[in-house]
């Protein structure tokens, strides 16, 4: 059975409360500022990108906290400054859903999500936004950033029409970064080409950021399991041929579901 609106209610006003109490009697919490939690906020965030990939309900659920957690004190922090409190920033929030959904608490028709993101991108600059990439954030992981780049100016419709036509970018990117032979120019085409093989899998629909990562947790389970089988043959991997260390990569390879 799920929470009623009340027991959600006093679920966060019980958090409340206990984050004024850890505040006013922690040694620890009383010391923390919005800099001392920013890299803890980032490392929870990661945790809970973990729990997402692997879809692991209980530990989103754990995760979620811990990003909930901080949240909070953050805005028990400006509340010490007399800035804002949790309220400001609940309701800062409700009013801008609204003004960016004004398909729902307006005249607005939006009868699909391509029209309803073209929307929110043409409110973001009525807000006073000058950009609309000012809104991605500067440290932002380099995939990742390219992917909301690329996925922000197709809200104002500039975008390849097609998949193919953005394969085609990919290739003409390849075709430039073999050309060159001076490596700073080399690397800047490199970029060009993971640039525009971002942008033919955010067209394909697909998230590459979450396909690369799927990629490394592969490969970290099978270079492991290869660890292992030359562990089990009295190997030493880093003494092994690398055609000896491809026969034990295929054999790992057999153990995967």
């Amino acid at each position: 059975m799920m929470n009623t609106k009340q027991e959600k209610m006093e679920a966060f006003g019980r958090l409340l409360d206990i984050m004024d109490d850890l505040r006013e009697k922690c040694p620890w919490d009383q010391k923390q500022t919005f800099e001392t939690l920013r890299h803890l906020t980032l490392e929870e965030t990661y945790e809970l990108s973990d729990a997402l990939l692997s879809e692991d309900l209980q530990e989103i659920k754990k995760e979620l906290g811990d990003v909930l957690l901080h949240l909070v004190f953050y805005s028990k922090i400006g509340s010490e400054k007399e800035s804002f409190d949790i309220a400001d920033v609940i309701n800062s929030l409700n009013e801008k859903l609204i003004f960016r959904h004004p398909h729902i608490y307006g005249d607005a028709v939006a009868e699909d999500e391509e029209t309803v993101k073209q929307n929110w991108e043409k409110l973001k600059l009525k807000e006073g936004n000058k950009s609309i990439l000012s809104g991605v954030p500067k440290s932002l992981p380099a995939l990742i950033k390219a992917y909301r780049i690329q996925d922000k100016v197709k809200g104002i419709g500039f975008e390849f029409d097609t998949a193919e036509d953005a394969w085609q970018k990919v290739e003409e990117e390849l075709s430039e970064f073999h050309a060159e032979t001076e490596n700073d120019k080399k690397e800047k085409e490199l970029g060009d080409v993971f640039f525009s093989l971002i942008n033919y899998a955010r067209i394909s629909g697909l998230n590459p950021d979450s396909a690369l990562e799927r990629t490394n947790i592969k490969f970290i389970s099978r270079f492991q399991k290869m660890e292992n089988l030359a562990r089990d043959k009295n190997l030493v991997l880093a003494d092994l041929s690398l055609e000896k260390m491809d026969e034990l990569w295929e054999e790992a390879k057999t153990f995967e579901v």
